[in-house]
């Protein structure tokens, strides 16, 4: 039997030579971090016998990926940010947290800065025909109290599945709000009902997605963010019942309570007192907020975002 390469002396010095473990300076737990996962990458190498083209094909994958600004596409799209919210679950399970609104991932696509309204807001900016949508709820504590002067920061795509920001058709801000609930907790937008997206056709993660034999498609969705002092961020998504990939989500965030109901309403006392002639939708959605607690990982995340 052939031996490992990982188990020769030749191997094991260069591992510690790369990490610098067992050297003064530096941080030790980083050095651990970079041990293990440049060991796991050599055994990955040797156990599928990469060959050095193969190898570098990949870096140069990389290298597009990072070029191409898909990163935030391909996390998600290899479960990663679905993988953070299980073990943020897990660990505040531990913590004796349970129940409130899930939790699902962030997406690549939020931008700082959303307007600020009180109470209410209107997200589209007029110009692009739609299903209007009005939504509305209530953020509650755990107990069922109301969170008066909560901020939701809600965003989503178009009819077309693009985002402003990122889609230069789209106006500054279009179906971007950061919405601060009332004295009862309560909150409302009106907006258009969005449709899903797609991974670029060409771009780098649909061409590894096209290599595993995957779709890189989206359901319809809404993001939110919903924050108040003392109490957890909760960063959270809904979709849009019916869609095609509800439960086929390429990016893994579909989940048991964020699927409300989608009410269409097509009674014409009800079309004409919302000032519009044709049918609505209509979605109810209540947040439920855990109090901060010490005895948990943060809930605020610090990563890179795009500027709007």
């Amino acid at each position: 039997m052939t031996e490992s390469l990982m188990d020769t002396k030749d191997v094991k010095d260069l591992l510690m030579k790369v990490s610098a473990l067992g050297e003064d300076g530096g941080d030790v737990r980083l050095k651990r971090i970079v041990h293990r996962v440049v060991s796991d990458l050599f055994r990955t190498i040797e156990e599928f016998d990469v060959q050095p083209d193969e190898f570098w094909t990949a870096m140069s994958y990389l290298t597009r990926l990072g070029q191409a600004n898909e990163i935030g596409l391909l996390v998600p799209g290899l479960g990663l940010e679905t993988f953070l919210d299980l073990r943020m679950d897990q660990a505040e399970r531990q913590a004796g947290i349970e129940g409130g609104t899930p939790r699902t991932i962030e997406g690549p696509l939020w931008l700082a800065g959303a307007p600020l309204s009180k109470g209410e807001a209107r997200l589209d900016d007029g110009t692009e025909q739609g299903e209007v949508l009005f939504m509305q709820g209530q953020v509650r504590d755990v107990e069922g109290r109301p969170v008066a002067g909560a901020v939701i920061d809600v965003w989503h795509a178009n009819t077309k599945g693009g985002y402003s920001g990122f889609d230069p058709s789209q106006s500054k801000y279009n179906l971007r709000r950061r919405i601060e609930t009332d004295a009862e907790g309560r909150y409302r937008f009106r907006s258009i009902l969005p449709n899903g997206y797609a991974c670029p056709p060409d771009g780098p993660t649909q061409q590894l997605l096209d290599a595993l034999g995957r779709h890189g498609h989206r359901p319809a969705h809404i993001h939110f963010f919903v924050v108040a002092p003392g109490y957890r961020k909760l960063t959270t998504q809904i979709n849009i019942d019916g869609d095609e990939y509800l439960h086929d989500d390429f990016a893994f965030a579909t989940r048991d309570g964020l699927i409300p109901e989608v009410k269409r309403v097509s009674d014409a006392a009800a079309i004409h007192a919302r000032g519009l002639n044709a049918p609505y939708a209509e979605i109810g959605f209540d947040f439920v907020l855990h109090a901060e607690t010490a005895a948990a990982p943060k809930t605020v995340v610090e990563r890179a975002h795009a500027s709007a």
